[in-house]
Formats: C-alpha cells, structure tokens, sequence
C-alpha cells in the first residue's frame, strides 16, 4: 500500500523530538577514528555532528590519527613497533605523530567550521576551539621496554572545557597532549575520551567503526550490553569481530559507565545517517554499553498519564479500547503497570481487583506499535500475574473484542458474563458485545 513520505516524514520529526527535548544541553563525547576520517562518509557524520550542535547538544571531539601514522611510518621506511597494543613513539615518530594530528585538527576543523550549502551546516557559525585541556605523562618502562613519548592522562582542566562548551563552542581534542616539563606525549584517544566523559559528567560517548556495533562470528547482533558483559566478550574475542580500535572503546565504555557516564555507543562510520538513528530513535541502530537498561516495567504514576493517553488513544479513536478520561486515568493510575523506553511509554497494562470474589481485570493492555512484534505483551501478563497472585486473587479475566486469539494462545479461556464479579456484571456493555475470557492464577 502506498504511504505518503510527507506522512512518514511527519511521523519520524514526531517520535524524534522526545530525544530532541532530552539531549539538549548535554554533553556527547565523540571519537572520530582514524579509519571515520579517511571514509568517503565522513563528510555527513561531520554534517551530522554540525547538526548536533544546533540543536544545543555540547560537543567533544576527540579523533585519532592511527591508520595515517602507520601508513607513513611505513611509506617512510621508519622501524617501529608495539607492546601491549600501544605504539613506541621514540623522538624520531613522534615528530611524524605531531605533523599528522596537526594536519588533521586544521583539517577537521575547517570542516565543522565551514557553512556548506544544502546541509545543516549552512549558516551556522561554528566555533571550534583547541587548546591545552589536558597534561600528559609518561607511561614509562614496562618490562624493559621504554615507551618514550607514549603518555597517558595526568590532569584534565575540566573547567576550561565546560567554559568552551558554555560558549557554544565544539572543543576540538588530538591524541598530543604536553606535560608539565614541556615535552609532548602520543596519548590513546579512547583513554581520553573515557577520561573526559567521567570529568565532564559528559551523558555519552560515541565511537564510529566498521562495523554497525557488537557481533559475534554466529552472526548475533548485541543491540545493548552491561559493562560485566562487556568483560566477558573481551576475554573471549576471538568468538566477536573485534578490531584493536573496538577493544579500547569497549574497555574504556567499562571505565566511563563505572564513572557515571549514561551510555557508550557504537555505530558504523560506513553509513550515512548512523549517528543520528541512533540518538533519535526509539531503537537506535548499534550497539550500547549501559549500566542499567534502557527499558524499565514499573508500576506507573501520576506523572505518566500524558504517556499512557498518548499509547491507548489511537486504540480508543478505532473503539478497540473504551475510553478513559484523564480524570479516570488520575483516580486509577496505581492500578497501571508500564514499560518505558528511553522517557517514552510503549506499552502498559492496569489490573482492577475484586477482593470479595478473588478475581481481577486485566484491563486497557496496550503495545505501541513499533514493538507488537516483540514479548513485551507477554512481560506485561507475567507482571500482572504476580500482582494478582501477591492480593491473593484466584483468577483473573478479560473484556476483549479485538484480541481474543492473543489471550487464547497465553492460556486464557472463554467462558460467559456469569463468570464475571457482579459490579462488572451490572456494568458490561451489550451493543459492544465484548467476549469474557479467563486465566487460573496458579
């Protein structure tokens, strides 16, 4: 069947502007790796991150320059070599590491600072700032082995960043940083990152890599992971597509989400439009790392009758549903169990007891659209199973003209109005002519 786009345009800006509403003023961590900046779509995700800063997002940039140092370490003949994953960077390669962060902070900094016709960028004025945020040190020896100018974090002058920020500003951070003495240190832009989140209370960090997020050679994809999953993947990465890239940012999403950061995520560099699918939609498109889930089943309160009205009225307008006011939402809402997603409620379910007879409703069972393909019908029965079960009800029972076989198939029974609790007796609708079904609480 033939849909309008400008209908589906309208729809997508609609189910965008909740995640538009809650990310403004917060703080984005974004990694550009070395191998986002070298892709034929880096254009967009800079186009993109222009149009995270109009819409009030603050930005942190921080890139990498790997795949460039090696290939002209290798062009130019020049020994080198890595322990334990990080690069040695004696004096001869940092002065090749400094040349190619210098080029590629001017470079990525006058494309966030251009205003291109016909993308967001136009007209918008960016500011882009660099400056000595952070103070290095030496990693040191390590075995024997003397990393020289390889270095890692020793202060970060948080409160340097957040005034940029203030300033509407996207602040702009290579992997060279200085130290107290002078010298210059090669850093590891995910270490940074990791860093600079905890610092800044930052709300997310966001890596690009080759992949879409986290698969394993089964070919599962991982749509959200915890930190002590994380843990368990790195120990067994040969069963992932793991790249040396995606290991760092895995084990520093573990050190972030330790230090109060919200969420990691990881998406594809090689496709257009991925950073912004995965911030403005209710599923996103890759993979990320939470302390908690984003989805909760709670009992719901007065605070999420806007939500629940805006789930059950489209059911209401097509009389699937009988219609409730918000007054009655107001008197009845500890009866409601719901399931929210990222603030946005997606499905919801009420049970209205009746002691005396040891029985209950399941009234009003509702699933937004997008997930009906989903269980989360079926979490809602278990919930409220356990609720009848805790007030000692013995049964519980539906009214439904709509959705019979659904309720058939989770083990409830038809049977007739006589079965029903005499107040609900007295109140059934003839001329809706709804049927009763019925499930033993066990």
């Amino acid at each position: 069947m033939y849909k309008n786009p400008i209908t589906n345009l309208v729809e997508e800006f609609r189910h965008s502007v909740p995640y538009i509403n809650a990310h403004r003023g917060k703080i984005f961590i974004i990694i550009l790796s070395g191998e986002t900046i070298k892709h034929k779509n880096f254009i967009h995700i800079i186009n993109d991150i222009g149009l995270l800063h109009s819409l009030g997002i603050h930005l942190v940039v921080i890139y990498d320059a790997s795949p460039q140092i090696k290939k002209r370490l290798i062009n130019k003949k020049i020994n080198f070599y890595y322990h334990k994953e990080v690069l040695v960077t004696n004096t001869e390669i940092l002065e090749l590491v400094k040349e190619e962060i210098g080029k590629l902070q001017l470079d990525i900094t006058a494309l966030l600072s251009m205003s291109l016709t016909n993308t967001p960028s136009q007209g918008a004025n960016i500011n882009v700032v660099s400056g000595n945020f952070i103070i290095s040190q030496p990693l040191g020896v390590d075995n024997g082995v003397d990393y020289c100018h390889s270095g890692r974090i020793r202060k970060i002058d948080q409160e340097f960043i957040k005034k940029q920020l203030k300033n509407r500003s996207i602040v702009l951070i290579g992997p060279i940083s200085v130290s107290i003495t002078g010298e210059s240190f090669n850093l590891i832009s995910e270490e940074i990152a990791a860093e600079v989140s905890i610092k800044l209370k930052a709300e997310k960090i966001i890596g690009f890599f080759d992949s879409q997020g986290v698969i394993n050679k089964a070919g599962k994809f991982f749509s959200e992971l915890f930190p002590s999953k994380v843990k368990e993947m790195i120990l067994m990465k040969k069963k992932y597509f793991f790249s040396t890239s995606m290991i760092r940012f895995l084990k520093s999403s573990i050190k972030a989400c330790s230090g109060g950061v919200r969420r990691c995520h990881l998406i594809s560099y090689k496709k257009n439009g991925a950073l912004l699918q995965e911030l403005f939609s209710r599923d996103g498109i890759g993979t990320q790392i939470v302390m908690e889930s984003s989805e909760k089943i709670r009992k719901a309160t007065i605070n999420d009758i806007g939500g629940i009205l805006e789930l059950i009225r489209p059911l209401e307008e097509k009389k699937i549903l009988v219609r409730r006011s918000r007054e009655q939402l107001e008197v009845e809402i500890d009866k409601f169990i719901i399931i929210v997603r990222d603030n946005l409620t997606i499905a919801c379910a009420a049970l209205y007891p009746f002691k005396n007879e040891k029985i209950g409703e399941m009234a009003c069972v509702v699933v937004h659209p997008n997930y009906r393909n989903s269980s989360r019908g079926e979490m809602l029965l278990r919930i409220i199973q356990k609720e009848a079960k805790k007030l000692n009800l013995k049964k519980i029972f539906v009214l439904t003209t709509y959705s019979i076989h659904w309720f058939q198939e989770k083990g409830f029974l038809l049977t007739d109005i006589n079965s029903l609790p005499e107040s609900k007796k007295r109140m059934y609708n003839y001329q809706r002519g709804s049927k009763v079904l019925e499930l033993s609480i066990l």
